[in-house]
């Protein structure tokens, strides 16, 4: 089940044959009451977990509150609807590091005077994904955005749970090769 919000802003018209919203709610209040209770973590004293609790990674080092702001920032770096946020926390684990603590601290922190540039709080704050992106663009230059970015590359796709998601079924050597394996079986390209 995908825990995250939206992906797209909704359209103005209604969809052809949607059900249309219970008497005395309007389409603005039911979308204003989403968003209130449309986060995507929640965060607690030393852990983040899905709103849903299916899932929640520990932190010992970072704020919580850094960790949930690291793991939506993987997820726009790299969306992918089909991956549940838990991938993308396995993926920033690393970061819960002493090691690494005062240069993700730093740049979550950086990161958020670029949302508070475009007018949000912080990026957490921001809800919708285009806004999210942008704030992205203004730090994407920057040491802690490459470093985030190129270690999620390994990250997130060296996890094997997260290779049948993506029609990947791992390596061939030692079962003979791709030609002997359907190397041209491929229905999603």
């Amino acid at each position: 089940m995908e825990t995250t919000e939206t992906r797209a802003r909704p359209d103005a018209g209604a969809a052809a044959g949607a059900e249309p919203a219970p008497r005395g709610l309007t389409r603005r209040a039911l979308l204003a009451r989403g968003a209130a209770f449309g986060t995507t973590l929640i965060v607690g004293a030393g852990f983040v977990t899905a709103r849903d609790a299916a899932w929640a990674v520990e932190v010992t080092t970072l704020k919580p509150e850094t960790m949930a702001t690291l793991i939506q920032m993987a997820r726009d770096i790299y969306p992918h609807d089909r991956l549940a946020d838990r991938f993308y926390a396995v993926a920033v684990k690393g970061y819960d590091d002493p090691a690494k603590a005062e240069m993700v601290e730093a740049g979550i922190a950086a990161l958020d005077a670029a949302a508070r540039g475009r007018g949000f709080t912080s990026y957490a704050a921001a809800r919708w994904e285009s806004d999210r992106t942008a704030i992205l663009q203004d730090i994407e230059r920057g040491d802690f955005f490459q470093t985030v970015r190129s270690g999620l590359v390994t990250g997130l796709y060296n996890q094997k749970e997260v290779w049948p998601l993506f029609g990947y079924e791992g390596e061939s050597y030692s079962k003979g090769g791709y030609i002997n394996r359907g190397f041209d079986d491929i229905d999603w390209l």
